[in-house]
């Protein structure tokens, strides 16, 4: 086929599978993300305990998830690990978010327990030395230094859950990519379908990408207030006057 032959108008019509796609797309990607940051919150955690009980679990969890293709966790969660639990399928959706959560929380396990060991011991010992006990300084003095940290790598990890989430079509889940796939093998066509996809996963990718550039600003040390700004720069100039 050449390329130049390519017609776009087919995509047109198959414009409410893509639609439809996009939605459960996001919808994983979000459920998955949310999820796992929660749940990585808590292996994280749990990676810097002393405790050996909480803190060989929470080794181990993030070794198996990371050192595992995401791919083969998906399998196994949809056709053995749900059915084994609950005699039977719950469908694409659950078994995909699933599997996006725990594959996350691994990751974002990482970030959080990375961060929180980049911030200063001396941070710690001086809110113990305020009367604060371990877990109130946790809460009230380094996670929120560290979450400035984290956000780069967190917002990297959301970017790359969305592209992850296509696998999720090996179920026959009706996500982005298993929209491109019917309509190949309804048209039998291979650019169109297959460049749509790509084009609205860049477009996705491309959003992500902003929204986190603004978080990223908005919670950076330097970052300045719009109305700050402005109440600055007008008294400079009029005290240039």
């Amino acid at each position: 086929m050449d390329f130049l032959d390519i017609r776009f108008d087919i995509i047109w019509d198959y414009r409410a599978l893509f639609i439809r796609g996009i939605g459960v797309t996001l919808a994983l990607t979000f459920v998955g993300y949310i999820g796992g940051f929660l749940l990585g919150l808590f292996v994280g955690l749990g990676k810097l305990s002393k405790r050996k009980w909480i803190y060989y679990p929470s080794k181990y969890y993030v070794d198996f998830f990371r050192g595992t293709p995401l791919l083969v966790q998906i399998l196994l969660i949809h056709l053995a690990l749900i059915p084994a639990i609950f005699g039977h399928s719950l469908g694409y959706f659950v078994s995909g978010a699933l599997a996006l959560i725990l594959n996350s929380a691994a990751y974002n396990a990482e970030i959080i327990r990375a961060g929180i060991q980049s911030i200063e011991k001396g941070q710690t010992e001086a809110a113990r030395s305020l009367g604060m006990t371990a877990g109130t300084a946790m809460k009230l003095i380094i996670l929120p230094q560290a979450f400035r940290r984290m956000i780069p790598p967190l917002g990297n990890e959301l970017i790359a859950l969305l592209k992850d989430s296509s696998l999720v079509t090996v179920i026959a889940a009706n996500d982005l990519l298993y929209a491109g796939k019917v309509i190949q093998g309804a048209t039998f066509k291979i650019w169109e379908p297959y460049i749509t996809v790509a084009i609205l996963y860049l477009i996705l990718t491309f959003i992500f990408g902003k929204i986190i550039n603004y978080v990223e600003n908005r919670f950076s040390n330097s970052y300045i207030p719009p109305q700050r700004k402005r109440l600055f720069t007008s008294g400079r100039q009029s005290g240039g006057r």
